[in-house]
């Protein structure tokens, strides 16, 4: 089964004079998914962005914890685990140069509350989230955990 997304993207960040020199324009763009909120978009502000915007680095690690949530709270109610919180602190290191840079990791560290099942078992659901996770499968860097379990009650 294959599956298609659209992304639409418009530079918003042209101050009169386009890309005459490298700090002539802003790094602002919009990333726009029809029927869905438009999201403001820079680069980080390491990279002349706006501190204030998310930038492609803040979402693509988004998209790694958000893939990884939703596998493991499908992978938990197969299991009889009963999740009643989910939260997750994701953590990317990134290397940058002046030719580029890259992902080098990025750590979850997902906190889970459940209320009923067994505790090894709602642990163990995410070495099967992170294998099942299509961002995690399409990245060429780790894709790390380091998950804690509570229990409810």
């Amino acid at each position: 089964m294959s599956h298609h997304y659209l992304v639409k993207l418009v530079w918003t960040g042209n101050r009169g004079t386009g890309t005459s020199g490298y700090r002539a324009y802003d790094r602002d763009h919009q990333i726009i998914v029809r029927g869905k909120p438009v999201l403001k978009v820079s680069a980080d502000a390491a990279f002349r962005g706006d501190p204030h915007s998310h930038n492609p680095e803040d979402l693509l690690v988004a998209a790694l914890a958000s893939c990884h949530m939703l596998w493991y709270l499908h992978l938990a109610a197969e299991a009889g685990i009963v999740v009643t919180g989910y939260r997750d602190e994701a953590d990317g290191d990134m290397e940058s140069g002046p030719e580029g840079g890259r992902f080098l990791e990025v750590i979850l560290k997902p906190t889970v509350t459940i209320q009923a099942g067994d505790p090894a078992v709602a642990l163990a659901l995410h070495g099967e989230a992170n294998r099942r996770c299509f961002i995690a499968n399409s990245v060429n860097f780790p894709v790390k955990h380091a998950p804690t379990i509570l229990q409810a009650g």
